[in-house]
């Protein structure tokens, strides 16, 4: 019953706000502990923030003055920074104690050495925990030898920093289970006419004017009203697995944007490799490619005139890059039109420029979709890819024209080829080089202050320029990422029949991409050929998401659309209504319900249920004006 489904849809939009707000109560004991912590540490008059504990070096060295080096061991050959100065022993048995606050997201590398002779003491690795107290003991070893022993020994023991998240993992798996155990419960015959005779006091004279033959509320609610948004029939090219993925993409893509709990895996990597936020962008391309197929080729058979639908595509281009320039920039804040500092990149400008071109190339070289019977007589396993040669070949052309620029173009003070983050990175070699090629084009052709002035870099590496994440050269990617999603889209349509064949499909074109991948990173974070780097939107970057996107799609496409055993709920709403959402989340970030006061603005917890709150909010508008048949095209 169509009743049925909407209170279940309801429901699970509601319970999910319910789960962040119990996740709230569930963790509330926790700051009490971190407030303890930070306040033993103030002791020491070093003041710790989010990510951070408290290392105390004792140095029983009598008349040794210590410098202590520190540095992540996810900072690929980076130089060692500074940490503290401590120095000698007065007298046997009186270290001298200084103290520092060490970082807790990573493993931590820490290098004594003499002041003055720059002479190495002692050389330790250490994972630390957040808010922990901790001692360096650093003492000569009484044995007749001239030894030194260092030691970390924990004073206090850390706080939990990753429980709210399992915490609230687990609520929200509860909340799927309670969601499916009441669909199953709903699915039974005598338990929804309970229910309907439950809620409906007046069954008793339905069923009488039943009867009689008049018209009652329940059949004009029943299946036959079922609104049309429900039914696959209706638009026959609209894919579930398709609306479901891009609200998949899109709600992480919320969530990681509004902080993310300020995990540091639910931020950007500091350079090459893969972290939750680095996967969301892509996949939105990804999709953004397959509806280009898909949406072109349901209005071409509609009659609708090249020509015509060229201007719909350059017009909604325009808008796109309108409006992130204007409305979703970093630099709104300084005043209205403030374009002497105004962010010319940035993500709906690189979504409108992919549309574009993508687009473009699709109308350009659009064939009628071959009926099944026909496909089955000619070469079927490749009649997906050898329909768009004339795409193929222009996708190629412009990977090419991305490879010699990024290996080969000249860029002053930094070798050819590169593709380190400059800063203290490559032993502080190149430190005005980050991005290489894609960096010096920016700001050749942008100017230094039209990028983004604090890329991820800048948290491990220390760089000091600007580089902007979705700049000129990393487009080009950006365009194969989307003509990946497009060869998606043909697959679904050119196989429509086949859901065998659209899985083979799907597979074979995840392990191809995969492979390709494996050698040019040589699966490796940073010794591959091309390291997987979002910020340069790196070719092998490209070709890890797409394999997993083919293969997210071979997971949803058989449970949503072929088997049906997920309607794709709560992630269908935001997707059907993706640039609303998108648009929306970055202009209401400051304001309530998204963003309020927190008790503890150093609380993991705090920032992590105000931003599951936020997103929730997020579907929930979602899920309303999907009910309410309202939807934002541009």
């Amino acid at each position: 019953m169509s009743w049925a489904r909407a209170a279940g849809s309801a429901l699970a939009a509601l319970l999910l706000l319910a789960a962040s707000v119990l996740s709230a109560a569930l963790l509330a004991p926790g700051a009490s502990l971190e407030r303890s912590t930070r306040d033993l540490d103030s002791k020491r008059h070093v003041e710790l923030k989010m990510d951070q504990a408290l290392l105390l070096i004792h140095n029983e060295l009598f008349g040794t003055n210590l410098t202590v080096y520190w540095n992540s061991e996810r900072c690929y050959q980076c130089l060692l920074q500074v940490l503290a100065n401590v120095s000698g022993s007065a007298k046997p048995g009186a270290p001298s104690i200084a103290a520092a606050a060490v970082s807790t997201q990573h493993r931590s590398i820490l290098q004594l050495n003499h002041t003055w002779e720059e002479k190495e003491v002692c050389r330790l690795e250490y994972t630390f925990g957040e808010f922990g107290n901790y001692s360096l003991l650093v003492k000569p070893v009484h044995n007749g030898v001239n030894e030194i022993a260092c030691e970390i020994i924990v004073n206090k023991n850390p706080v939990d920093s990753n429980l709210p998240v399992c915490i609230a993992f687990l609520v929200g798996l509860a909340v799927i289970i309670a969601v499916c155990f009441l669909k199953f419960l709903l699915s039974l015959d005598d338990f929804n006419n309970w229910i309907s005779k439950t809620i409906n006091s007046r069954e008793t004279d339905r069923l009488i004017n039943s009867e009689l033959g008049s018209p009652s509320r329940a059949g004009q609610l029943g299946e036959d009203a079922q609104p049309e948004a429900w039914r696959p029939s209706v638009v026959p090219l609209r894919l579930r697995c398709v609306d479901t993925f891009r609200g998949i993409a899109l709600i992480v893509m919320v969530f990681v944007n509004y902080g993310g709990g300020k995990y540091w895996y639910f931020k950007h990597a500091s350079w090459n490799g893969l972290t939750v936020a680095d996967l969301v962008f892509p996949w939105f391309v990804f999709i953004m490619g397959s509806s280009i197929f898909l949406s072109m080729t349901s209005i071409l058979q509609r009659g609708c005139s090249k020509c015509r639908l060229l201007g719909k595509v350059a017009w909604r281009s325009f808008l796109l890059i309108s409006i992130g320039i204007i409305i979703v920039n970093p630099n709104y804040c300084l005043g209205p039109l403030s374009w002497d500092k105004v962010r010319i990149p940035g993500v709906l400008q690189r979504l409108g420029v992919t549309y574009f071109v993508v687009a473009v190339l699709e109308l350009l070289c659009a064939k009628p979709v071959p009926e099944s019977g026909a496909l089955e007589r000619r070469c079927s396993s490749l009649q997906d890819v050898t329909s768009s040669w004339p795409q193929w070949l222009f996708i190629l052309m412009l990977e090419g024209v991305w490879l010699a620029l990024t290996f080969f173009l000249p860029v002053p003070g930094c070798p050819t080829g590169y593709l380190g983050p400059g800063g203290i990175g490559d032993r502080g070699q190149y430190p005005n080089c980050t991005g290489g090629a894609a960096g010096y084009i920016d700001r050749v052709l942008l100017g230094d202050d039209h990028i983004y002035q604090h890329p991820s870099s800048t948290v491990l590496y220390h760089t000091t320029v600007a580089y902007d994440p979705e700049g000129i050269l990393g487009t080009i990617n950006s365009i194969v990422m989307a003509f990946l999603g497009v060869q998606a889209g043909k697959i679904l349509l050119y196989y429509k029949d086949q859901t065998k064949g659209i899985l083979i499909r799907f597979t074979a074109w995840c392990c191809f991409l995969g492979l390709i991948s494996a050698a040019l990173t040589k699966i490796s974070e940073n010794e591959g050929f091309i390291p997987i780097n979002k910020n340069l939107w790196s070719i092998s970057y490209v070709t890890t998401l797409g394999s997993f996107a083919f293969f997210i799609l071979l997971i949803l496409y058989p449970i949503v659309d072929v088997k049906g055993l997920w309607t794709g709920t709560p992630f269908f709403y935001p997707g059907m209504n993706s640039i609303l959402v998108y648009v929306g989340h970055e202009v209401l970030e400051n304001y309530f319900p998204f963003q309020w006061r927190l008790q503890d603005n150093q609380s993991h917890r705090e920032h992590l249920v105000q931003n599951l709150v936020a997103t929730t909010v997020w579907v929930l508008v979602a899920y309303v004006l999907y009910r309410k048949k309202v939807f934002w095209k541009i």
